[in-house]
């Protein structure tokens, strides 16, 4: 997805393919199973894709208009709103254990990301871009994704993963379609639109509708959200693995960061191994 970005994909068009694919990828869960409920709760799915929609809007929004490094740290703080949201709209009790690996969680994905979107020049860094936009909009980002990982949990006894899932995700897809007009080409008469990001784009949003479905899948069947976001949490410490082992694949420079951002990421790691051991042990 980054890459595709580099290559001139948009907000509006990459939300718009990531939710086309993840609604087409997500048909299969009917063979899960589940029950269309009474008219008088038909509002909830498409509420939930609702928040769906808008936390992929707040984070594309945020990621491109401010540094990664501060974006990705407020957008881990969904993993608290979690927490925080399954107490009060479900009442299942959040253990000390579980608050405390939430914590580890938040804090090792900032220092994960520390530094990574910093822009350098000479010996110094220069400041981030539109801190408080980005700030903004990444807070939102997490408060929406958080309502929606919530929402499934709660709603998913009744409808069943089957049912509430693949049509949650076929409302975001239906939304989607008010980003057409946001999307408008502006080129010069007999100007051809580039194609350069089209295959990193596709493959992007069918990782990111794979993963995504894998994920909220498993909230729906188990009911777990909050032990599902710290564990969904590794992502950011395979990220740099990525990064640094197969980064210069996808023409990404991050590999070549010097060892002040290394030893940061070293303390971010070893906090994120500890809420993993935190709640694989619980």
């Amino acid at each position: 997805m980054k890459r595709a970005a580099d290559l001139g994909a948009n907000v509006w068009r990459t939300t718009r393919v990531i939710n086309y694919t993840t609604a087409l990828l997500s048909a299969p869960l009917w063979l899960l199973g589940g029950a269309i409920p009474s008219a008088s709760l038909w509002w909830q799915p498409p509420v939930a894709g609702m928040f769906f929609f808008a936390g992929q809007i707040f984070t594309l929004l945020a990621l491109s208009s401010g540094d990664v490094s501060v974006a990705t740290p407020v957008l881990g703080v969904k993993i608290l709103l979690v927490a925080l949201l399954t107490a009060v709209l479900i009442g299942d009790p959040i253990g000390p254990r579980l608050w405390t690996a939430a914590v580890l969680s938040s804090a090792a994905i900032a220092l994960l990301n520390v530094h990574t979107g910093a822009r350098t020049g000479g010996t110094h860094a220069q400041p981030h871009t539109r801190a408080g936009t980005t700030i903004a909009l990444a807070a939102l980002g997490a408060t929406a994704y958080a309502c929606f990982d919530v929402l499934v949990q709660k709603w998913s006894p009744v409808w069943g993963t089957g049912r509430v899932v693949p049509i949650a995700m076929a409302c975001a897809a239906a939304y989607s379609l008010s980003l057409r007009w946001f999307d408008a080409p502006r080129r010069a008469p007999g100007e051809q639109m580039s194609p350069a990001y089209t295959r990193w784009l596709i493959g992007g949003a069918v990782c990111f509708a794979a993963q995504g479905l894998i994920f909220i899948s498993s909230v729906s069947l188990y009911r777990q959200a909050t032990t599902a976001n710290v564990l969904y949490s590794s992502r950011g410490l395979w990220s740099v693995i990525a990064v640094w082992g197969i980064g210069h694949w996808f023409t990404n420079p991050e590999q070549h960061l010097g060892a002040r951002v290394l030893a940061w990421r070293l303390v971010g790691a070893i906090l994120l191994l500890a809420a993993l051991l935190i709640v694989l042990v619980d």
